[in-house]
């Protein structure tokens, strides 16, 4: 129950945030160009959206963390397995183990020092330079996703200990698109 709303939880940070992004600089583009335009410069001159590139700064930051998370638990982060896949299966599991393991303690270690990062950055006050918000807040993003980077590490090497499987995502399909395969023997 608890992965399942941690898994859930983890997708709506990173759709909200690269949705709202996307939106903040369609806006942010249009508001730049129709001022230009003296029909609507009466409507967009009001509008102050030069904060608006360190928010989206921000929000990739932190999507780009939690997003890194979901792809060690969904398989799809970047990794070389050729000559793994060519070893026999008991050093396989071993070497497979070891790798997950060395990902796990960096996350660990990358959190932590992030974690001391924001400790001596908090009694500071700094704040960011547009938005004015305090910069520990914009920094918990490398703590909070390196951790639960570490868990999906060691989530998936729990997990391949037990089944013996990795998550594994195949990159010939699409979601939301049906292709027929062909019949054996090359019929149709």
């Amino acid at each position: 129950m608890f992965l399942r709303i941690l898994d859930r939880l983890e997708e709506i940070i990173i759709a909200t945030l690269i949705a709202a992004a996307t939106l903040l600089i369609f806006v942010a583009v249009v508001q730049r160009y129709a001022v230009g335009v003296p029909l609507l410069y009466p409507y967009f001159y009001p509008f102050n959206l030069t904060w608006a590139q360190e928010l989206c700064i921000y929000m990739f930051v932190w999507m780009a963390k939690f997003g890194a998370a979901y792809g060690v638990r969904t398989g799809i982060h970047v990794g070389v397995d050729v000559l793994v896949n060519w070893l026999k299966p008991e050093n396989r599991k071993k070497v497979v183990l070891f790798g997950l393991m060395c990902g796990a303690l960096f996350t660990f270690v990358v959190g932590t020092m992030g974690v001391s990062f924001i400790v001596g950055l908090y009694p500071t006050d700094q704040v960011s330079p547009d938005l004015e918000v305090p910069r520990w807040i914009v920094f918990l993003a490398v703590p909070l996703g390196s951790y639960l980077m570490c868990f999906r590490f060691l989530q998936v090497a729990w997990n391949f200990w037990h089944t013996g499987h990795l998550p594994h995502t195949d990159e010939t399909e699409v979601e939301g698109i049906e292709i027929e395969k062909p019949a054996p023997g090359g019929a149709r």
